[in-house]
């Protein structure tokens, strides 16, 4: 498996490195260094009355990715990145200290572009091609295997699926309060 990786890895390498995308992939992937843009997208979301619903699954599921991600997974899979092992590549960013899988910026782009769309929110469409563009910068700043990627896709998607449920839920018994 770690043949085909860093097969994929180094086709990357190989065949689009370039001066543009040496200098975009790291703006890129600073945008999520820490969930910054999708923190950011769920207060002003959530200071909007009428996008508040969907600023509260934006939250909740970022919360749910950093739990699950950060906090449960990182740690206990500890995976070596794909830099460490092939110390040949020059680096476009500080080597991450953390452990590579899931990806974190994946999975919390990717909790975003889903608590968006099934909490109803229209801003999912462009979530997704910034989130997109966040995954594939993982992968051409060699900071990540393939796997990572797919695992971040997969846990991103789980956790903003049920941000959006815990959003519409916790609104439903608020509903019901006020009608009391």
């Amino acid at each position: 498996m770690q043949t085909m990786e860093f097969a994929v890895l180094e086709w990357i390498q190989a065949n689009l490195r370039c001066g543009f995308l040496d200098a975009a992939m790291p703006a890129v992937s600073r945008l999520c260094d820490h969930g910054e843009i999708w923190v950011l997208l769920a207060l002003v979301l959530l200071l909007i009355r009428r996008t508040r619903r969907q600023g509260a699954a934006l939250a909740c599921g970022l919360v749910l990715d950093l739990i699950s991600c950060n906090m449960l997974l990182k740690p206990l899979f500890g995976r070596i990145r794909p830099f460490a092992v092939n110390p040949a590549v020059s680096l476009l960013v500080i080597p991450p200290l953390d452990a590579s899988f899931p990806s974190g910026h994946t999975a919390a782009s990717f909790a975003a572009v889903f608590a968006l769309k099934f909490s109803g929110s229209p801003l999912w469409k462009p979530a997704l091609a910034l989130a997109a563009a966040i995954a594939f910068s993982r992968l051409y700043l060699y900071v990540h295997w393939p796997s990572d990627v797919l695992g971040g896709i997969l846990l991103g998607g789980a956790a903003g699926w049920m941000g959006a449920k815990l959003a519409e839920a916790a609104g439903r018994g608020r509903c019901n309060r006020a009608k009391k």
